[in-house]
């Protein structure tokens, strides 16, 4: 088990900078050339295989949590030497203690993990900010395949807690949050636990913007299209040769969200995905199948909605209407909380905060309505001033 040198020994090594400051904690050692004050933290690790494993390739793992916290993390074979703000320094050894523990048990180390731990390390800082800094963790589904996969942020810990806690679930946020893959890991859980006997998939055939006209081939083969997302996250959780033989027996079922009405559900995990897209009536016939001993996950994007102008999206209407129900639980993601890629995280907030700052003047619009617009905004008035120079008499 990877254990830390409880002592703090200055800095040999003056001729490397220290990454960009973080608030100090306590006293320091010694002083880098900017005259930051730090301290060194020493790990090392029992098992090089393993502490290779968390350095990742070409360190990879290190520069990652060298950039997230402002530390330098310097690799000596199963050495690992950590220097920067105390607060910071402790905290990224803390992180390596994780990533080492998770390695022991056969967990991946890859570098969405150093994000989860860094994320799970910020909550137990703030939970227990003293010695007890460990007794939380973020909670984990379980299955056959991946064995434990651990939330990666708050959000995600809260969802989880959530999906366990709760008959019904209704979760909503941006892209790559984690909403579906993380519905399907715990649906598999129970059906492996013997909770639930099958799981129903379903989803609004509604296409981005887009008419595909019509599918061939059965019932399967024209949704198949509509659940790729689904599918790869059940290949993620399980075997291939056990999803296979699951739809093939009934154990998993695709059921379009056309064809639920007059069912009764029950002893099942049922899962609506892309929930924004259901309209109100498709969403009540929905949710009113649930029967004995079943679990329902309803996710959706209301930033992604693609139906017609006029209709009113399902799931904006059952958040607004269900979320302080007994018995329904509710997670909501923003935009901060993606964690498919860091771009994506930064696609996301970029179309988020150009929605807030439209939202932002249609409401002053409407609160002053005798204010004329900005002729000056880049965009529509620019396409204006092109439209009255051409209709300017010569």
């Amino acid at each position: 088990m990877a254990q830390a040198d409880s002592t703090q020994r200055p800095d040999r090594n003056p001729r490397r900078d220290l990454a960009p400051a973080r608030p100090e904690g306590g006293v320091r050692e010694s002083a880098g050339r900017e005259g930051l004050a730090a301290t060194e933290v020493v790990l090392s690790f029992e098992d090089n295989r393993l502490a290779s494993l968390v350095f990742g390739q070409y360190d990879q793992n290190l520069a990652h949590l060298e950039r997230r916290l402002g530390v330098v993390v310097s690799p000596n074979g199963n050495h690992v030497t950590v220097k920067g703000a105390r607060e910071t320094a402790e905290q990224a050894g803390r992180v390596l203690k994780t990533l080492y523990a998770r390695a022991k048990a056969g967990a991946p180390v890859t570098l969405g993990e150093v994000d989860g731990a860094i994320e799970e390390s910020n909550v137990q800082r703030s939970l227990f900010p003293t010695t007890d800094a460990g007794k939380a963790s973020f909670d984990a589904v379980v299955t056959r395949k991946r064995g434990p996969v651990r939330a990666r942020n708050a959000a995600q810990d809260a969802y989880l807690r959530q999906l366990k806690r709760h008959e019904l679930v209704l979760a909503e946020g941006p892209a790559g949050t984690g909403k579906t893959w993380l519905a399907v890991g715990h649906a598999v859980s129970l059906i492996e636990q013997g909770v639930v006997e099958r799981m129903i998939l379903s989803r609004p055939a509604v296409e981005a913007g887009e008419r595909l006209g019509f599918l061939p081939g059965d019932m399967r083969e024209k949704v198949d299209p509509y659940l790729r997302p689904i599918y790869d996250a059940l290949n993620d959780f399980m075997e291939a040769r056990h999803v296979e033989r699951g739809l093939q027996t009934g154990m998993i079922e695709i059921a379009p969200l056309a064809f639920m009405r007059g069912r009764t559900l029950s002893n099942a995990v049922v899962l609506l995905d892309e929930a924004q897209n259901a309209t109100s009536m498709q969403m009540k016939m929905f949710l009113t199948r649930l029967g004995e001993g079943s679990r329902m996950i309803i996710t959706g994007d209301p930033s992604q909605i693609d139906l017609p102008a006029g209709q009113r999206s399902g799931l904006v209407e059952a958040v607004k209407l269900l979320k302080d129900v007994e018995g329904v639980g509710y997670a909501r993601f923003e935009e901060g909380d993606v964690v498919r890629h860091e771009l994506v995280r930064r696609i996301v907030m970029a179309y988020e905060s150009a929605a807030r700052h439209e939202r932002a003047e249609r409401e002053e619009r409407l609160r002053n309505p005798e204010t004329p617009p900005d002729l000056n905004r880049e965009g529509d008035s620019e396409g204006l001033k092109r439209m009255l120079a051409r209709e300017r008499p010569r």
